[in-house]
């Protein structure tokens, strides 16, 4: 049923408790990839007020963390037997990550929430829940939390 699985990671461990599930689901299955996609955010500051030489070494420091972060979860999936692609892109996450499962037909979303709640979930919004919203493809949501009850 699913072919192509997208799993959105931001580095943390609260994102990767998404892993666990991802290898529930494709257990026992073939023609299952995985596509670990890590968005690295724009930088926080306007461009006016940091240098184009800063600017591009912050974006290089971030890239190759996010490769090499990638390179590491994905050989832990790998050695589960599971067909893994890694992808890295730039910009604001929800938006990427609804863009990338739109244009390359992804069967289904895993990924975490991470709890935010009360006013900086209104201020801000959550990355998880607009991906929930407004997504075409099914979306599994993995609570970052470990409920004690």
């Amino acid at each position: 049923m699913y072919q192509k699985i997208l799993a959105p990671l931001d580095g943390s461990k609260l994102a990767e408790r998404a892993l666990e599930h991802i290898k529930t689901v494709t257990k026992g299955r073939r023609a299952v990839k995985v596509v670990l996609l890590q968005v690295i955010p724009w930088p926080a500051h306007p461009a006016h007020t940091l240098s184009d030489e800063l600017i591009r070494s912050e974006s290089e420091k971030a890239e190759a963390g996010a490769k090499d972060y990638l390179a590491k979860v994905a050989d832990s999936l790998k050695g589960d037997g599971i067909a893994v692609e890694t992808v890295i892109v730039r910009g604001e996450p929800a938006e990427e990550i609804l863009d990338y499962a739109k244009k390359n037909k992804v069967d289904l979303i895993v990924m975490s929430t991470h709890g935010r709640s009360g006013v900086s979930r209104w201020v801000f919004g959550s990355v998880a829940e607009r991906v929930l919203r407004h997504s075409a493809s099914p979306v599994l949501m993995v609570p970052s939390f470990v409920s004690r009850g």
